[in-house]
Parts: C-alpha cells; structure tokens; sequence
C-alpha cells in the first residue's frame, strides 16, 4: 500500500489522525485514528443525514414549513433559511442568499425529536452511528457542532457516502446536490463565494476558489469541515472519501495542509 499521509507528521498539532477510504475498505491510515477528538462542524452532516433518514420514513417532509415563516426543512438543510449563524435577527429572506447557520440544525434537531419521539442524539445513534458501526461516535449536545468521535468511525461514514445503504439512491443523490442553485454567501474561513453551492447537509465543492480541498478533487466533491480541525469530504468521480481529526483549530495551518494531502491521495487511491 503506497504511503501518502506522512505529511501529517509535519503538521503543526499534537495528535492528528488522518485515513482514505475506497467504499469498500480503509485504504490507509495515519495518526490516532482511534481517539475520540471534537468533531466540530463536521457534527452537521451526521445531523443531516439522521434528518434525511427521517424524511425517508415519513416522519417530515423536506418542504414542509420549519424555522422562519417561508422557510422549509430543505432550507435549514441548505443554509438558506435566512438565520443567522446563531439566534438572532435574521439576515434575509428564505431562499435569498446562503447564510451559514447553527441555529438552522438545532432548529432541526427539535423537530425530528418532536416528530420521532425520542432525543435527536438517540434518533442519529440509532439510525446512523448504530448502523454504520460507528461505535466510538457520540452527540453530546447541539445537532450543529457537539458530536464526537474517531477517525475510523468517519470513515465508515465516507463509505457510506461513496455507496448508500441507509438512504435511497435518489434522496442520497438530492443530499449531495446543489440545492437552491445560484446562492452567494461566505464560506467560513475562505470568504464569500459566488456561488456558495451547498445540498442538504454537504457542502459542494463546484467551482469555488479559495477552497479547503484538494485542486484535483472534482466538482462534484462533497463535504464538511469543522473548527476543530476536522473535515470529512468524497470524491464520488475518483471513488474515495478522506476523513481527518485534530486538536488544533481550523487556521492557515489547515488551510496550507489540507488540499496538498488530499491530492496526493487522489493521485495514489483515485480510480
């Protein structure tokens, strides 16, 4: 197996962990990948997908009414419901610009645990973590930035993503899509895109630039990064999704890191 992690040595952090995985199987690997570090936002897409999980079952609908008057469950998904990054005045209308917000993924959580009848950490526990085998994965708090875990168990998640076995092959490809196409607004750390593409959860990659990930990483590249210094991100084309902790927050540190490591392992595990 070729080795192309040992960057992360020279990262400037205490404990890293960083692993590639095909939707098969780990790759490689490098670093702590079994300790349990903060998640950050990285929280946000195993929120999102528990909450698909409960569109899927029927529990709420994705255009059905939620958060400010005009918006929807598939807003807050999007970051397009006019909330501000925390409670606040609102920053516009629904569906007017992309606004990132914590706000809008507490807003969810209590629906979904409304709707389902149990707390929203035991609704994502037992319908992503449990089946998914995440097992060191915990919610300890807010749906937008309180989860907890390892790398190993990211990358289950990434196989999850590359090849859906918990959604339906067309609300999983709606998740990974740009929804509400067309939106500008700033990407934390990189400043304001035009456009911020994002689906239901996953941030896309699309044509942004600055950008956290690799040069080489399609597109269609979906994802999430956290202040933690943490991100999950696939590459549907090459067939490979990356997962990476750490104990140093998201600065130019990372922003230097990251995409360099991320195209070498698309150069050495991409098909």
């Amino acid at each position: 197996m070729a080795e192309t992690l040992t960057a992360v040595d020279d990262w400037p952090v205490d404990t890293v962990a960083v692993g590639v995985t095909d939707a098969d199987a780990t790759r490689e690997a490098r670093g702590a990948v079994d300790e349990v570090l903060p998640f950050a936002s990285v929280t946000k897409p195993l929120a999102a997908y528990a909450v698909l999980i409960a569109v899927q079952d029927g529990a709420l609908h994705l255009d059905e009414p939620a958060g400010p008057e005009g918006a929807t469950v598939r807003h807050l998904l999007a970051h397009a419901g006019g909330l501000n990054f925390e409670a606040g005045p609102l920053i516009g209308e629904p569906g007017a610009r992309r606004g990132y917000s914590n706000a809008g993924y507490e807003l969810l959580g209590t629906l979904v645990a409304d709707r389902v009848g149990v707390s929203f950490a035991d609704h994502l526990d037992h319908e992503v973590l449990t089946p998914l085998g995440m097992v060191d994965t915990a919610l300890d708090g807010s749906p937008a930035k309180d989860g907890r875990g390892t790398v190993t168990d990211l990358l289950a998640f990434c196989r999850e993503l590359l090849a859906p076995t918990l959604l339906d092959a067309d609300l999983h490809r709606e998740a990974t899509t740009v929804a509400f196409p067309g939106l500008d607004g700033v990407l934390p750390g990189h400043g304001r895109q035009s456009p911020n593409d994002w689906g239901l959860g996953f941030e896309i990659k699309d044509g942004k630039d600055p950008h956290w990930t690799g040069a080489t990483m399609s597109p269609a590249s979906f994802g999430h990064f956290g202040q933690s210094g943490s991100f999950v991100v696939v590459d549907p084309d090459a067939g490979i999704g990356l997962a990476s902790l750490a104990d140093r927050p998201f600065g130019d540190w990372s922003r230097e890191a990251w995409p360099p490591l991320m195209d070498a392992a698309i150069r050495s595990h991409g098909r």
